[in-house]
């Protein structure tokens, strides 16, 4: 089955992800990175691995793994 991982150092909170996500899936977590950003979080019970996120990231967040 299919998941979706993040690289969250390398976020830089744009929220292209949250805003596109069609399922609500992503979200910011609250938390930060070393360079200061608010990283973002996938929650895997939402998410059916359509592969948006990965498609609107600027930054290489997400990889896709089967």
């Amino acid at each position: 089955m299919a998941r979706v991982i993040t690289d969250f150092e390398r976020c830089k909170s744009c929220g292209f992800c949250v805003f596109s996500c069609p399922k609500g899936a992503v979200a910011k977590s609250g938390g930060f990175n070393r360079e200061g950003y608010e990283y973002v979080t996938v929650d895997a019970e939402k998410c059916i691995c359509c592969g948006v996120c990965y498609t609107v990231c600027p930054d290489g967040v997400f990889i896709i793994e089967n």
